[in-house]
């Protein structure tokens, strides 16, 4: 039993440090910006950029209009699978498997000729549209996780039994879905939302060849020019992540008490 106690704590401690020496090192680094000192420097450089703002307010716009439009789109066709069709389910898992094969630059260039300003539905020809593109392009990037995360908490709960309930008070499918299902599916779509957070705010390839003021080409344009700044955003990158998957852990300690309190009553 102590053996096995050490290697477990020798793992453990291995993995801690393979995951902060490199943060470490990348906060002190960036925090060298002046010679001989350590100071603030680089993230004010970076927090008061203009093109941060205006960058990373865009692509967190964008991110939740991806967010909203992945529950739209997958949480009915979720829960019809699982209600009516299951037998389909495992050809619904590879569909949304493939946007993680099918590199993102084929799918860019697929969406670009397909809805160019010469096709029958042009969605290139202005910002509003080529935004909308944008848009459907990161609900393909993030359908894996979204619709996974949907689909296992779709599972975590008797979808039938609810389903017939609501109907047996008189209920139509409508209130079902959005006051019966959803609530039900709040830490799954949670879960969903913030790994296409981290897509959309990182994501690169559709936003430079669709041209769109994002949060990924500023990110790579600045580390291709700067060697402190980069750094720095990289550790503010890295913050919002953690608050995310703190926000994410509260709401879900949250549901998880409110069903104790139910459970008791």
């Amino acid at each position: 039993m102590k053996r096995n106690t050490f290697w477990s704590w020798l793992i453990i401690v291995l993995g801690i440090l393979y995951f902060f020496v490199p943060l470490i090192a990348t906060l002190e680094f960036s925090l060298r910006i002046k010679r001989g000192e350590y100071t603030l420097g680089a993230y004010e450089i970076v927090l008061n950029d203009p093109r941060f703002q205006q960058t990373f307010s865009y692509s967190l716009i964008l991110a939740l209009a991806t967010i909203v439009f992945g529950v739209l789109l997958f949480v009915p066709t979720a829960y019809w699978i699982q209600l009516k069709i299951p037998g389909i389910r495992p050809i619904v898992e590879f569909i949304t498997l493939l946007p993680l094969v099918i590199p993102a630059i084929i799918l860019v260039y697929g969406l670009i000729r397909t809805f160019n300003s010469s096709s029958l539905i042009p969605m290139t020809s202005d910002e509003r549209s080529t935004d909308l593109l944008l848009m459907f392009g990161y609900a393909v990037l993030s359908m894996p996780y979204m619709y996974r995360a949907i689909d296992t908490g779709l599972r975590a709960i008797d979808v039938r039994a609810l389903t017939e309930a609501a109907q047996s008070l008189g209920a139509n499918w409508f209130t079902i879905l959005f006051r019966v299902i959803l609530p039900n599916l709040r830490v799954a779509i949670l879960s969903g939302a913030f790994l296409t957070l981290a897509i959309v705010i990182g994501e690169f390839t559709l936003a430079s060849l669709l041209d769109r003021p994002a949060f990924g080409p500023y990110m790579q344009n600045l580390g291709a020019n700067r060697a402190y700044e980069p750094a720095a955003l990289a550790i503010i990158s890295f913050a919002l992540t953690w608050a995310s998957m703190g926000v994410l852990q509260f709401l879900g300690r949250d549901s998880r008490d409110s069903s104790r309190v139910v459970g008791h009553g």
